[in-house]
């Protein structure tokens, strides 16, 4: 898999040549297009649209439609963080997704523990979302704690003109890139083993919050993952020279 972080490309390029992490970065409204044809735009941003249809089966001018209609709806999607310096940018990462993960992995920990005591009996797939999620959970601490007290002040550092304190970031970003797409593959592993993350119809309440909880850590992921890759770590490589 290509590390190569997201470039954007020269104004009049079409859709369907522009990368998929430029499209979202753009205009994160996109998100929900690619989001709902199950199209990864984090750690596959850096494909074009026509390679990242190929790759799903999809016909690239049917999402270039989907992408073009989007954008003509007027409703306002708030800010977008993509348009944020660098600094603050990292602030709005942390602020936001690390502490969404904070929130929410010892709450689906204990869910998927349980989940699978309870039903992994005659459910065994069941304990290796709990396998996978576990081992995820860890990888996600980790890396956060890497952003948080070397990268980013690097790039803080970076923002204010100074010197970064490190002899490279190349390093770094591309620790950071390959510990995203192993996040990204424990994702899609639990997207397989939960059918989509679609509960059977006998479900309890809890097996289903944590159906839907693994729903909402991939979505947010998603996001997650591409604002660093496609927006953050480009910036931060062309400041460092």
């Amino acid at each position: 898999m290509s590390h190569v972080p997201n470039v954007f490309s020269p104004e009049g390029t079409p859709l369907i040549d522009r990368t998929v992490g430029e499209l979202v970065a753009e205009r994160p409204g996109r998100s929900r297009i690619f989001h709902g044809l199950g199209m990864d735009f984090c750690c596959q941003g850096n494909k074009t649209l026509a390679q990242a249809c190929e790759k799903k089966g999809l016909k690239p001018e049917f999402v270039a439609q989907l992408l073009e209609e989007e954008g003509k709806q007027k409703a306002s999607e708030g800010s977008n963080p993509a348009s944020l310096p660098p600094a603050e940018l990292c602030n709005y990462i942390v602020s936001t997704h690390h502490q969404f993960l904070r929130d929410e992995l010892p709450r689906l920990f204990a869910m998927s523990q349980r989940v699978a005591h309870v039903h992994g009996g005659h459910t065994p797939s069941l304990v290796e979302v709990f396998e996978v999620f576990s081992g995820l959970a860890k990888e996600l601490e980790d890396h956060m704690g890497k952003e948080e007290k070397v990268l980013f002040p690097a790039v803080a550092k970076l923002a204010a003109g100074e010197s970064a304190g490190l002899d490279s970031l190349d390093g770094p970003v591309e620790c950071m890139l390959h510990e995203h797409d192993d996040a990204g593959a424990a994702l899609a592993k639990l997207r397989e083993l939960t059918n989509g993350f679609t509960p059977p119809q006998e479900a309890c309440n809890t097996y289903r919050a944590l159906f839907a909880g693994l729903a909402d850590l991939e979505e947010d992921m998603h996001k997650h993952i591409h604002l660093e890759n496609s927006v953050l770590f480009p910036q931060a490589l062309q400041m460092a020279g």
